[in-house]
């Protein structure tokens, strides 16, 4: 199935992406959004979205078939893999989740489209409208689609013209959701760009970042650094830095035998994008007092994840990539030798996943790629100074615990510092509603004007 060239990544790979073209893109996509989308209505915009996602979540539907059969090439994901992240993306535009969003971030169902007043501004006597900026440029990651995907979506809802610029090789799957919508509302297609050029182009990057209104940025904390350092004074700039995220297991939960359903859970949040992205758990602190417990969880954890190795494998690696789980890998197998306070366990003749045991409850950095650490911990609170290393920098935490426990849980978290708590098995699947880094991710890209009258 051969796509139409609407965007410059639709292009050859020996086509060249210069300074001009990059103006007279951005020039272009103001015009239209002028044209075809400053007018629209958010209920317009509403069902346009929910229309692509129930587009997406057919079997039939061809962008979804190129992108399972075609994906795995171009995203190092397994078939298995794409299917379980886009059907949790697109699963969720529909016309009650987008409306929630709106008025949960805005206060009002009509806010982008004019000035209107929540209960609390009607007894003030005062309304405000809400803009979305004239040109929003989104410069995505390549680990994982999802943030890119969901960027595309808030920039429609705001009416803004959008400028995505993705990391190189990142471009496929954003490239066919501006496709998709390309067929639902042709009007609305011309109002995005999607580019793809690797980092530190600099004559194209301040080309961009003079014509864009405002710019959003995933990536490492040097990257946005080195973007901040780039914008115009004038450039609004939303940057979401790196995260890490872990879980948390209460023993409370099973006596001599894990319950089946907390390791699947467990193995969902894993197996999810390969690990790969800020919502993808760390570590597995296990709540006991001791190492049996954690230990048996291990264990058990490993056999779940060699049996979706068989359903849902790892995605194929780089070489270098594959090195330096091999070599992490070894270092536990030295210690584990010299120790009964380390084991490992991980698949044969290859680096599908790793588990490892620890009696040292501090937080361990992973390299990923279904390679996860487990660690025995006496309470919550243990855990939290086991991870004291990366405080301020952990987005989400997976529970499994009592449910008359969470609510307290959920709060301790929320006072150390962490922006998301969720079941384990839904950490790589947040609501659409979810408040990206503690920060309204709708609210965020407005301006508002405030009526008082």
């Amino acid at each position: 199935m051969n796509q139409p060239d609407f965007f410059l990544a639709d292009l050859p790979p020996d086509a060249m992406v210069t300074p001009q073209l990059v103006l007279e893109a951005c020039q272009t996509l103001k015009r239209n959004r002028e044209r075809y989308l400053t007018g629209r209505s958010t209920a317009s915009m509403v069902r346009v979205l929910a229309e692509v996602g129930a587009n997406w979540m057919r079997e039939d539907y061809p962008l979804r078939r190129l992108a399972l059969e075609e994906g795995p090439k171009h995203t190092g994901f397994s078939k298995p893999t794409l299917m379980r992240g886009l059907d949790s993306f697109f699963g969720q535009l529909t016309e009650a989740n987008l409306n929630a969003l709106i008025e949960q971030e805005l206060g009002h169902p009509q806010r982008l489209d004019r000035m209107v007043s929540s209960a609390t501004e009607h007894a003030q006597n005062t309304a405000a409208l809400a803009v979305g900026p004239e040109l929003l440029v989104h410069i995505t990651a390549g680990n994982v689609p999802n943030p890119a995907l969901m960027s595309m979506v808030l920039g429609l809802l705001v009416r803004s013209a959008q400028f995505v610029k993705c990391a190189s090789g990142a471009s496929y799957l954003p490239r066919l959701l501006g496709h998709a919508i390309y067929e639902t509302d042709p009007k609305l297609g011309s109002c995005l760009e999607i580019a793809e050029w690797r980092g530190g182009m600099l004559e194209l990057e301040s080309q961009l970042y003079r014509e864009a209104s405002c710019v959003t940025a995933t990536g490492s904390d040097e990257t946005l650094e080195a973007i901040r350092r780039q914008l115009p004074s004038k450039v609004r700039f939303l940057g979401y830095g790196h995260r890490l995220s872990f879980s948390f297991v209460s023993s409370e939960l099973f006596g001599e035998c894990v319950p089946r359903k907390v390791l699947a859970a467990v193995a969902d949040d894993i197996v999810a994008w390969d690990q790969l992205g800020c919502l993808s758990p760390h570590v597995i602190f296990v709540e006991g007092g001791g190492n049996s417990a954690s230990e048996l969880f291990a264990q058990m954890l490993a056999e779940e994840l060699e049996l979706r190795e068989q359903t849902e494998p790892r995605g194929k690696l780089k070489l270098e990539t594959a090195a330096v789980i091999a070599n992490r890998r070894a270092f536990y197998e030295v210690r584990a030798a010299a120790s009964t306070e380390t084991r490992m366990w991980c698949s044969p003749n290859s680096t599908a996943w790793t588990v490892v045991h620890e009696i040292d409850p501090r937080f361990q950095v992973s390299c990923l790629h279904r390679f996860v650490y487990v660690k025995p911990v006496k309470s919550l609170q243990e855990a939290l100074e086991a991870a004291d290393s990366v405080r301020g920098r952990v987005s989400s935490v997976g529970l499994a615990v009592q449910d008359s426990k969470a609510a307290d849980y959920a709060e301790q978290l929320a006072r150390w510092g962490v922006s998301r708590v969720c079941p384990v098995g839904r950490m790589q699947t947040p609501p659409l509603t979810w408040r990206h880094d503690g920060r309204p991710a709708l609210g965020d890209l407005v301006m508002w004007t405030n009526w008082e009258r």
